[in-house]
């Protein structure tokens, strides 16, 4: 790590203290995209209808220093270019700076995939994945939305914690042979009785949820689970799935804001679970919908006494087994599959990024001395979260992946030569596995 970012590092984390001082606004924006729009990078088919409206939620923290955002979109991914945008537009908004911005994505696919990068790239190949105009009317929305929320900041002196089981929801992806590599991949559904009937392997079973309060009055409730957040995509229908079916309701039970995250869903999926119907989308929104409730039962307000943001920049390498000449070979085969070319663009992206010395930041907000939420990059896996957890035993540790989303996934340096699907959608280095957990811990420890 250079000069540099080292100074960064060292001037990105900050307290500010006093629970008395502290303010917390939250925020509400609608970022549907238009009819025609591309979904998923234009990996599905453009919107060709709305089943629910997709929306930006979020909290900002006012204190004595600079505000804090935390954001999540219903969208695909937000990835390079235009998450560096979105972070920058919301910081003003905010009357903060970038670094203290944090938002997320929580990945349905029958939604909007920002990446104005590739974009430009697919241009001449008349080959769209990004609106790039409207996503920006998008992100000025949301900023809107912060400004008006600020005014109406109410006082932030409380908070609770609690988790609840998901039950049969979450599985594991990969499924590894006997001899170490990937025997079957059990997605996002799957109608196949043979692959239901394994077991879930490693997941993340609880979802996480984190209460604000100003006294009595329940101010937001965020919530953490780690799993792919989809039943069925491809036909056109703008959704927020059974992730946001959940939210929403909760929402509407209690009358004030609840925000979902998800977690590190990289190698997660629903498809023990799911058969892609409609029913499966309803009974999936049901159980997360009971988790959601359940985390939220008998837990004791404490006081906010102080919090802490911590930010660093973090520059991954790109995958040396890839080298941007022989991708853009792939993008500019007219006899190539659509999806092939816009994988391959979606690449280049990462690599010019890189090229550029543009960092992606990993970020962390512990409230009080015990509530630490950690914000990470890209499709990581799930062994991150468990890490994660692992770094501060005693402490209540929530994890949001699908931050920047230009590493598309973050496996273990393992998983490169396990096979499988997601290695061949990870654009960084394999060893960005220690690079990605010397962070976190880094992160998360006490002593910073």
């Amino acid at each position: 790590m250079n000069k540099l970012l080292i100074l960064l590092c060292c001037l990105a984390a900050s307290t500010f203290a006093s629970g008395s001082g502290l303010k917390l606004a939250a925020f509400r924006a609608d970022v549907t995209p238009p009819m025609g729009s591309p979904l998923c990078g234009g990996l599905v088919k453009p919107v060709a209808g709305v089943t629910e409206p997709l929306f930006a939620l979020g909290v900002v923290i006012l204190g004595d220093d600079k505000p804090v955002v935390l954001c999540a979109f219903d969208w695909c991914e937000i990835r390079a270019a235009d998450h560096v945008r979105v972070r920058e537009v919301l910081a003003k908004a905010a009357g903060t700076t970038s670094e203290r911005v944090a938002v997320q994505s929580l990945h349905q696919h029958n939604a909007p995939l920002a990446d104005r990068d590739a974009t430009k790239i697919m241009e001449p190949h008349k080959i769209e994945v990004t609106d790039i105009e409207w996503t920006e009317r998008a992100f000025q929305a949301v900023a809107q939305s912060i400004e008006v929320a600020i005014k109406d900041a109410k006082p932030l002196t409380h908070l609770t914690i609690g988790e609840g089981k998901v039950e049969q929801v979450a599985s594991n992806r990969r499924i590894l042979g006997d001899n170490g590599k990937i025997a079957k991949m059990r997605l996002s559904s799957t109608k196949d009785p043979a692959l239901r009937e394994l077991p879930e392997g490693q997941i993340d079973p609880m979802l996480k949820t984190i209460g604000f309060w100003s006294g009595d009055a329940k101010l937001a409730s965020l919530h953490y689970y780690a799993t792919h957040p989809m039943s069925f995509y491809g036909d056109g229908m703008v959704t927020h799935d059974f992730v946001g079916i959940a939210r929403e309701r909760r929402t509407k039970d209690e009358g004030v804001p609840h925000i979902y995250f998800t977690g590190c869903g990289g190698n997660i999926a629903a498809g023990k679970y799911n058969d892609g119907t409609p029913e499966s989308r309803a009974r999936l929104g049901e159980h997360i919908y009971a988790a959601m409730v359940e985390s939220e039962k008998q837990t004791k307000r404490t006081p906010l006494t102080h919090i802490e943001w911590r930010a660093k920049p973090v520059l991954f390498k790109p995958d040396p087994e890839f080298p941007e000449e022989r991708v853009m070979k792939v993008i500019e085969n007219t006899q190539t599959a659509n999806s092939t070319r816009i994988a391959a663009a979606l690449r280049v992206g990462f690599i010019r990024h890189c090229a550029a010395g543009i960092p992606i930041q990993l970020t962390s907000l512990h409230l009080g001395d015990d509530v630490r939420l950690l914000h990470l990059p890209g499709e990581s896996f799930i062994e991150y979260q468990l890490f994660a957890q692992q770094q501060c035993p005693g402490a209540f540790v929530a994890t949001a992946s699908y931050g920047d989303g230009s590493t598309g996934y973050v496996p273990l340096e393992k998983s490169f030569a396990e096979g499988g699907y997601e290695p061949t959608q990870a654009y960084a280095a394999p060893e960005s596995e220690k690079l990605m957990k010397q962070t976190i811990s880094e992160l998360l420890r006490a002593d910073h």
